[in-house]
């Protein structure tokens, strides 16, 4: 049988440990669950809305707390796998090395940009919970969110360095 983390390194647009690819894949799987558990909860407050006449309480807090926490599971993923959005215009006729050194300059910018977001979001989730933020109708506390969204953006700039040092091993070849 093929270990999947050696099968998911083969797969990635630069080569990143085993481990990492597995846990932003894990991440990934995670913020896949949270959609479908918010599709899921739609669909009932959109049937109970027109059979019962009222929706699911909170219904629109839920999907923005869910929102988030998705989005930041799927960033590690959308960063290892070579998702976000590339605009290669100028950069189709250079040759591989200047095309690798290129991508690890965007990914060192995106590696401090999410170092930065992690620390701030680290700092307004302690102050959420401090002053006790929750939501208008469900009275959900906001910073019960934080403690998935800030591993996620760890791991979010753990593999910008990954891919980074990846980027700059290709270059030199």
């Amino acid at each position: 049988m093929t270990n999947p983390a050696t099968l998911s390194e083969h797969a990635l647009p630069v080569p990143v440990p085993g481990w990492l690819a597995a846990l932003c894949r894990f991440f990934a799987a995670v913020g896949g669950l949270v959609i479908l558990a918010m599709m899921l909860m739609t669909v009932a407050s959109v049937i109970k809305r027109s059979v019962l006449g009222a929706p699911v309480p909170g219904d629109f807090e839920l999907v923005e707390l869910g929102s988030a926490i998705a989005i930041f599971c799927f960033l590690p993923w959308c960063q290892v796998s070579g998702g976000n959005v590339l605009v290669d215009f100028f950069t189709s006729k250079a040759n591989p090395r200047t095309n690798h050194l290129l991508e690890a300059l965007g990914d060192l910018l995106f590696l401090l940009i999410a170092a930065l977001l992690a620390w701030r979001l680290f700092h307004g989730g302690a102050e959420m919970r401090q002053y006790g933020e929750q939501t208008m109708v469900l009275r959900i506390p906001l910073w019960w969110a934080f403690p998935v969204i800030i591993p996620a953006m760890a791991l979010l700039v753990a593999t910008c360095a990954a891919t980074m040092v990846g980027h700059l091993r290709k270059a030199r070849t």
